[in-house]
């Protein structure tokens, strides 16, 4: 059994490019969803991920990598980061890119043996201690064994929204703190969205566990691993910095890495995690014994298990008849969906954006 030995600099980045176009109308463009207050708190999603972070890191060692269009919101909303620790991409080319230039980056500041942690800006966390200290014992068995780190979730049902991992080989047990003896297994193999009935096998099987996108490793191992799997797109950023990204492919960091690796390994974990995938994620958080959950003034007559939320506290909702909907109402639009049919938001967002008079809702 390993304890938290971790001798070199621990440097979270947090990945706040993305959309969040399953919760539009709220999440768009310039203001999407890890900018949003989605547990009827004051700290948005990415604030809270900063928040969560600083039992295992000062401000002035956290990262965040975003897009051009967000690097405002970004320094609005984490105004403790050092503006030069916010890291602009020009364009968006997928996390394969944005994981190389920051680990470049960090090499760059605190060596190669700096051990980097990169986070999406937009999950839920309940168990923050169990969580800082499931890091914790992350970081020791990626600095101890030369590891490319994931967390897996512990499955708590046989869930088709995820991606899995496969354990293989037990490799050894860390602790730190308030965990003790979570065991690290090697990776076999990274499982795409499964339908139900191989979750149902995924799950009872013991072996899997839901990705949660979160990888811990020394600087100088991703480096290495992406000479040898992603050459190209390695050498361009090394040689041209961020001047690189109009040369890029799209790519993503499982793909061009992950998937290829022998360095993965994965340790199962459990901390109260939610990746917060669409509206019916704020029920999940919130519903308690009420019959609806109303982040907004909601009069309901015969309206029951249904989801309302504005962005305008002055606004009214009111329903008559409704079962299983979801409204949301952000100033010039309104969104109403049954909640089984959630995941189609996108294609509803790509259609609204293929016509030139609904491009300002985007």
């Amino acid at each position: 059994m390993a304890q938290w030995t971790v001798m070199a600099r621990f440097i979270p980045i947090i990945l706040a490019g993305g959309k969040g176009e399953r919760f539009w109308p709220v999440s768009r463009l310039r203001h999407p969803k890890q900018f949003l207050c989605l547990d009827g708190g004051d700290r948005s999603l990415l604030q809270s991920t900063a928040d969560r972070l600083l039992p295992v890191a000062a401000w002035e060692d956290l990262f965040v990598i975003t897009a051009s269009h967000l690097a405002e919101g970004v320094r609005q909303q984490l105004p403790d980061i050092p503006p030069d620790n916010i890291l602009v991409e020009p364009q968006g080319r997928d996390t394969a890119p944005a994981v190389a230039w920051a680990t470049l980056e960090v090499a760059k500041r605190y060596g190669e043996e700096a051990v980097c942690a990169f986070f999406p800006a937009d999950h839920y966390i309940t168990d923050r201690d169990r969580y800082c200290d499931t890091l914790r014992a992350a970081a020791d068995l990626a600095e101890s064994v030369g590891a490319i780190a994931t967390l897996g979730i512990q499955p708590t049902i046989p869930s088709t929204g995820y991606g899995y991992i496969e354990q293989g080989e037990r490799t050894g047990e860390f602790s730190a703190g308030s965990v003790t003896n979570l065991p690290a297994f090697k990776v076999n193999r990274f499982a795409e969205k499964p339908d139900k009935a191989t979750a149902e096998r995924f799950v009872s099987s013991g072996q899997y566990s839901w990705n949660s996108g979160i990888f811990i490793f020394p600087a100088a191992i991703m480096l290495s691993e992406l000479k040898k799997y992603a050459p190209e797109m390695i050498q361009a950023l090394i040689e041209k910095g961020v001047d690189a990204y109009a040369t890029l492919d799209k790519l993503s960091i499982d793909y061009a890495v992950m998937e290829k690796t022998e360095r993965a390994y994965v340790i199962p974990a459990s901390f109260g995690w939610d990746d917060l995938g669409d509206w019916n994620a704020v029920e999940r958080l919130l519903k308690g014994d009420a019959d609806n959950v109303a982040l907004c003034q909601h009069v309901g007559l015969d309206t029951t298990d249904s989801i309302f939320y504005s962005t305008d506290s002055d606004e009214v909702i009111v329903t008559i008849g409704l079962e299983d909907v979801v409204v949301v109402r952000d100033g010039n639009a309104t969104l109403i969906v049954k909640k089984d049919r959630t995941q189609e938001i996108k294609q509803a967002v790509k259609a609204l954006g293929e016509e030139d008079r609904f491009q300002h809702l985007l």
